[in-house]
C-alpha cells in the first residue's frame, strides 16, 4: 500500500503544508486541490499515482494547514506565484501539474507564469462564469464561518459542505439547483468539514479568486500540453468542455460519473497516458 506522508515547506509568507508519496526518477507530479478543502481530498488519487511516481500535494495558502497569503481578497495569479515559491522551496526544477476546480485555475496560471518549469498539466474541472452568474455567486457562495459561543457556525459549516453534494450552487436548494449526485461517505464528509474548519476564516479568499478568474481569457495563453477532464456529474462539466476548445495545446476527456466504479480507474488511465506522452 502507498504511504502518504506529510511535511511543511518554508516559503516567503510562512509555511506551506503538503502531502507526498512515492518515488521515481520521472518528473514529480504536483497536485493542487479544489476549494474549499485541502490536499486531504486528494489522498486516494495521491495513493494511486504515488504507486509509480513521486507525488506532492500542497494545501494552497489559506486552505487546510497552510496559512493565508494575507487576510484580504487575492487573485489566482498571486496564488500561482505562491505555488512557484513552493516549487523553489522544495527544489523542484520541473514538474507535471494536476489541478481540480480552484486548483485547475492555479495550475493554469502556474504553467503560464513558468512554462519552463512545467512539462504537462491536467485540469480536472475548470470554471468560468458569466457576469450575471458571477454577481450571484460572489453575493452568496463563500464567506468566513466566524466562531460563536453556541457553536452554530459549526452547523452552518457542515451544511455548507454537505449541500455541495446535493446542489449547485450549494445555496440553490431547489429542483433547478439539484445535482444528480449521491451523498459522500460520512468519513469523507467529516474529513472535508474538518479541513474547512481549519481555514474557517480564510478558505473563501481562494474560492472568490477562482470565481473571478476568466478561463476564456487565460487558457489561450497556455503553451504547455494540457488535458482537460470532467466527470459526467461534475457541475463544471459544461464549462470544462467549452473551455477545452480555447486551449491551443489541449485535449478533452469526459469521464464516468463520480459514483461509477469506472470513474477512478478511467481518470487514472487518462492521466497516466497523457503524462507519458507529454514532452
Amino acid at each position: 500500500m502507498t504511504i502518504v506522508k506529510r511535511g511543511f515547506a518554508d516559503v516567503a509568507h510562512g509555511q506551506i503544508h503538503y502531502r507526498h508519496a512515492g518515488a521515481s526518477e520521472d518528473l514529480p507530479l504536483v497536485m493542487l486541490h479544489a476549494s474549499p478543502g485541502s490536499s486531504r481530498q486528494l489522498v486516494r488519487l495521491i495513493e494511486d499515482l504515488g504507486a509509480t511516481r513521486r507525488v506532492i500535494a500542497p494545501d494552497t495558502p489559506g486552505n487546510g494547514d497552510s496559512p493565508t497569503l494575507a487576510r484580504e481578497e487575492t487573485t489566482v495569479v498571486r496564488l500561482a506565484e505562491a505555488m512557484l515559491g513552493f516549487l523553489d522551496a522544495m527544489g523542484l526544477e520541473r514538474v507535471d501539474l494536476y489541478g481540480s476546480h480552484t486548483g485547475a485555475c492555479i495550475a493554469t496560471e502556474l504553467a503560464i507564469l513558468a512554462p519552463d518549469r512545467v512539462r504537462g498539466v491536467v485540469l480536472d474541472g475548470v470554471s468560468t462564469f458569466t457576469a450575471e452568474e458571477l454577481e450571484d455567486i460572489l453575493a452568496n457562495y463563500a464567506f468566513p464561518f466566524e466562531p460563536d459561543i453556541n457553536g452554530a457556525y459549526l452547523v452552518n459549516l457542515f451544511q455548507f459542505c454537505r449541500d455541495q453534494y446535493m446542489f449547485f450552487p450549494w445555496y440553490n436548494r431547489t429542483r433547478a439547483g439539484r445535482r444528480d449526485n449521491g451523498m459522500g461517505a460520512p468519513a469523507d464528509l467529516h474529513a472535508w468539514a474538518t479541513e474547512v474548519m481549519k481555514a474557517h476564516d480564510t478558505y473563501h479568499f481562494n474560492y472568490r479568486a477562482a470565481f473571478r478568474w476568466n478561463g476564456f481569457d487565460r487558457l489561450p495563453l497556455l503553451t504547455r500540453p494540457a488535458l482537460l477532464l470532467a466527470g459526467e456529474n461534475d457541475p463544471l462539466i459544461d464549462q470544462t468542455r467549452d473551455l477545452s476548445a480555447v486551449v491551443p495545446t489541449g485535449s478533452y476527456v469526459e469521464l464516468a460519473r463520480f459514483d461509477d466504479p469506472a470513474f477512478a480507474s478511467g481518470r487514472l488511465s487518462a492521466m497516466q497516458a497523457f503524462f507519458a506522452s507529454a514532452q
